[in-house]
Order: C-alpha cells, then sequence, then structure tokens
C-alpha cells in the first residue's frame, strides 16, 4: 500500500523559502517519477514540478519556473521542493505523488501560506 507523507509546510512572509519533504513507502521508489502538485481554495489542483526516476529530469510549471526546485534522494524514498522567492499566489495545499501507474495515492498534503 503506498503512504505518501508530506510535511515542511507554514507560514512565511512574501519573498521568503519553505522546503517541501515527501516522505514514500509502499512503492518502487527509484524507478518512480514524482510529482509535486498543489490546490488553491476554490480552484483546481495543478501540477507544479515534475523529477524523473533517476533525477535527472525535471519539469516546472511556468508561474513556479525559476523559483522552485524538485530533487529526491532515492537512498532515503524522499522528494522535496525548495520554493523560494515566495508569493502570496503560492498558497495552497502541497500535494506529493508518484506518476508510476498503480501507485498513483495521494498524501494528506501540506499547507503553504504566504502572507505578511
Amino acid at each position: 500500500q503506498v503512504h505518501i507523507v508530506e510535511s515542511g509546510g507554514g507560514l512565511v512572509q512574501p519573498g521568503g523559502s519553505l522546503r517541501l519533504s515527501c516522505a514514500a513507502s509502499g512503492l518502487p521508489f527509484s524507478s518512480a517519477a514524482m510529482a509535486w502538485y498543489r490546490q488553491a481554495p476554490g480552484k483546481e489542483r495543478e501540477l507544479v514540478a515534475s523529477i524523473s526516476s533517476d533525477g535527472g529530469s525535471t519539469n516546472y510549471a511556468d508561474s513556479v519556473k525559476g523559483r522552485f526546485t524538485i530533487s529526491r534522494t532515492n537512498a532515503k524514498n524522499t522528494v522535496y521542493l525548495q520554493m523560494t522567492s515566495l508569493k502570496a499566489e503560492d498558497t495552497a495545499v502541497y500535494y506529493c505523488r508518484s506518476n508510476k501507474l498503480g501507485y498513483t495515492d495521494w498524501g494528506q498534503g501540506a499547507q503553504v501560506t504566504v502572507s505578511s
């Protein structure tokens, strides 16, 4: 059974930084592409960033390109999202998920609030 646990969310001022972590179990992590999504109040869940199974390839939504960095440590079954220059519009619940067929369960999410 897939188990995803996101952590590292919180309240941060505009221009600040946060680092989210995603611990995954119950899936072949080292062969699974992973992704971060977010859902703001009243909006659809959207893809923020994705990373290939070996970490060699990453993709970002235009809205976060140049500010967010996705990375992974396969030895720890963990994916990270480093967020810098945060804006109010980045406020959302952030979710981590595997893109591997059959292992696409969602975690509970991590709340990120950007406000002064």
